[in-house]
């Protein structure tokens, strides 16, 4: 283990990566500089980085760091993300017990046995879109053809959204977490929040079967129509719920086809796609960098992190712990990975995980059964995936069979 002391300037975060499935090649001395580093944001601003995997698990069940980024001394990654610092999201930008008590209206929407009962209805939307991706013919863009309206489709039907507005909140998604500039974070937020105010509003009157009609209805039998909480609540659903597993979908399906070996396996044994499921996860870490700022002194292993000090975790090296990994750059099935942190540790662990591994598992799985011939339709270095400061996926993923 590195001391903090040995590296000789701090490394700047986020970073692109080179390669998609892969951390950035300028975090390979955080990786020996475990449990912590200092590390500079886009301002350059000191935070303290989480690289190991113990001190992490410890630290995001720590009340002492808060997840409010309204908090003086938060770490914000971006511009963007920073000129909307003050609309704090439902769930992830809360602490307990408003944290809490937003998550039980929840929670029983997204149980290991909820997402169990939805796997039937997963695989009719899988094999639909598989059924015209064949008959279309190859070759085809795999990220718009398959890895986004799978989980788009998944959770309008569950929310209650109507599908046929995806283009739109797809867009506005995609502006929110990667527009260029501020102006376009704070607009995409501005016009999801007015889509969605107005579509709860109708839910008051006009009843579905979603998360959001049960939600209108509580509220109104509770006599506490509180709007701006439910709007915050449904956008934080709506986008976490198809970018992060269409980002999954699409990384993971370009993995499998860079390690053909590996690929092999699956086909041959298709018992072991849920370990590849949590494998893919620990080893791509989609979502790296997760934020925290401290309330008081918090003391790890003789360091000091202080109050009001930055702590970011960054899952793609705390993933890639090599005391608890062995060989942690390489895919193995046969690892036990279900202790990887890509969902988050705590009581911010990802609500809607169990959901997100039905979808991964029948999902890849569908296309390793379907499309056994499924490959690349160009070289890896032609394929653009996302940039490191928002959710890592591909852009593209033109493929053939």
């Amino acid at each position: 283990m590195t001391d903090l002391t040995e590296l000789s300037q701090p490394v700047a975060f986020p970073q692109d990566r080179t390669c998609p499935y892969h951390p950035p090649a300028g975090y390979d001395p955080l990786r020996g500089a475990r449990p912590l580093a200092r590390v500079t944001l886009y301002d350059g601003r000191p935070v303290w980085l989480v690289t190991g995997h113990a001190v992490a698990r410890r630290l995001l069940v720590d009340p002492r760091l808060s997840t409010d980024r309204t908090r003086p001394g938060f770490p914000m990654t971006t511009a963007r993300f920073a000129a909307v610092r003050t609309r704090t999201p439902a769930l992830l930008g809360v602490d307990d017990p408003e944290h809490h008590t937003q998550r039980r209206k929840l929670v029983p929407n997204f149980t290991l046995k909820r997402a169990a009962e939805l796997r039937p209805r997963i695989r009719r939307i899988v094999d639909g879109l598989l059924d015209a991706m064949v008959a279309q013919g190859p070759p085809a863009e795999l990220v718009g053809a398959f890895a986004l309206p799978v989980p788009s489709m998944v959770i309008c039907e569950l929310l209650g959204v109507p599908y046929a507005d995806h283009e739109f909140f797809e867009e506005q998604s995609r502006r929110l977490l990667r527009g260029p500039t501020t102006a376009d974070t704070e607009d995409a937020r501005d016009r999801l929040e007015g889509y969605l105010g107005e579509l709860i509003d109708r839910k008051r009157t006009d009843r579905g079967d979603g998360v959001l009609d049960d939600l209108v209805q509580q509220q109104l039998r509770d006599g506490v129509p509180e709007r701006d909480e439910l709007i915050s609540l449904a956008l934080i659903l709506l986008v976490a719920g198809h970018e992060t597993t269409a980002n999954m979908i699409s990384l993971g399906t370009y993995t499998l086809l860079q390690h053909p070996e590996r690929l092999a396996e699956l086909r041959a044994d298709p018992s072991l796609l849920p370990a590849a499921v949590e494998e893919l996860m620990r080893t791509l870490s989609i979502a790296d960098g997760l934020l925290r700022v401290a309330t008081e002194d918090v003391d790890v292993d003789g360091t000091t992190i202080r109050a009001g000090d930055g702590v970011v975790f960054s899952t793609s090296v705390i993933n890639r712990d090599a005391d608890v990994y062995p060989a942690p750059d390489a895919l193995d099935w046969h690892r036990p990975a279900r202790h990887h942190i890509a969902f988050g540790f705590g009581i911010h662990q990802c609500l809607g995980q169990n959901l997100a591994r039905a979808e991964l598992e029948i999902a890849l799985g569908a296309l390793i059964e379907r499309l056994p011939t499924l490959r690349p339709a160009a070289e890896p270095q032609e394929i653009p995936h996302k940039p490191g400061d928002t959710i890592q996926g591909m852009l593209e993923l033109p493929v053939t069979w």
